[in-house]
């Protein structure tokens, strides 16, 4: 009896048909979700019940969803992120969790320099008065020797420091298992939270969610920083609290804000009426070169954990 996969990703095979003919010259039965977005509980648990495999995106894994899975053997997750999914359940269930973390680095680090570019340069602003008929100049600042602050040096994080560190920036990095030789190589200080906040021209937010991390920029911590600073956060939604960017955002506290994840997806609040801002949908890792990579290691994960290759 072969076994079965189901695909929750609604984008699957769009970049390039290698995932697919992997799946095709597999000893498997497969079938993709065909709705064109994001499942819900009750459809996941409607299109993924029999199966023994899932290829992942974020739709919710918890203990109800895994409970009406009997046979499932492995979620491979196309991404970094697997907090979607209740581990003590799959844990005690034997389920195998996979993900694919070396892919998403170089697009996530690239999305965040041209966040800080955008926001430096202005870039928003001019586009806009250009659109509405006005030759408007307004002065914006250089990227170099900018005191750049890297909360979280992770993959991701190291990435970021290295290319910025490149392009003439002071980098320095807060995290709570600082590799701290990695760093001396690199030319990267490593400094308490507050310091980096105090001292940062800009911030930008790199952690993990996975081990119970509870950081959160919110007002406490934006008072600590300098007037006409930036944040940017391309990891996850939860370590910003958007109501006092807000506010930061409107006394000029803060200069700009680059975001492009939310604690409430998909993000309709009021920091879509501001000018200083840069916001995406969550596109981080939204490549063409990656996602296709990111999609043939997933499904080789899949595929391997299952024991059909």
């Amino acid at each position: 009896m072969k076994k079965r996969v189901f695909v929750a990703l609604s984008t699957f095979a769009q970049y390039g048909r290698e995932p697919l003919d992997m799946l095709a010259s597999a000893v498997v039965e497969f079938s993709v979700n065909h709705l064109g977005r994001r499942l819900v509980k009750e459809e996941l648990i409607q299109m993924a019940s029999g199966c023994h495999g899932i290829i992942a995106g974020v739709e919710p894994y918890d203990k109800e969803v895994l409970d009406a899975m009997p046979v499932l053997e492995c979620i491979s997750r196309c991404g970094v992120g697997v907090d979607n999914i209740d581990h003590d359940t799959a844990r005690a269930r034997g389920i195998v969790i996979r993900n694919t973390p070396d892919v998403v680095i170089q697009p996530v680090a690239e999305l965040t320099v041209a966040m800080i570019f955008c926001l430096l340069r202005r870039l928003i602003f001019h586009t806009v008065s250009l659109r509405s008929g006005k030759w408007q100049k307004a002065a914006g600042g250089l990227l170099s020797e900018k005191k750049v602050g890297i909360l979280g040096l992770g993959r991701i994080g190291k990435r970021v420091a290295y290319i910025l560190k490149s392009m003439g920036c002071e980098v320095v990095a807060a995290d709570l298992h600082p590799d701290i030789l990695w760093a001396k190589e690199h030319g990267v200080t490593i400094v308490a939270m507050d310091e980096l906040l105090k001292d940062a021209d800009i911030v930008s937010i790199h952690l993990s969610s996975t081990g119970g991390n509870k950081f959160v920029l919110g007002r406490k911590e934006i008072a600590l920083m300098q007037d006409g600073s930036v944040i940017i956060n391309t990891s996850r939604g939860c370590f910003v609290d958007e109501a006092a960017v807000y506010d930061a955002l409107k006394t000029g506290k803060l200069a700009g804000v680059g975001l492009d994840v939310f604690s409430e997806e998909p993000y309709k609040g009021p920091l879509c009426e501001l000018g200083n801002v840069v916001l995406t949908p969550h596109i981080a890792t939204l490549t063409k070169e990656s996602r296709l990579k990111m999609e043939v290691e997933a499904t080789r994960n899949l595929l391997e954990s299952i024991g059909v290759i």
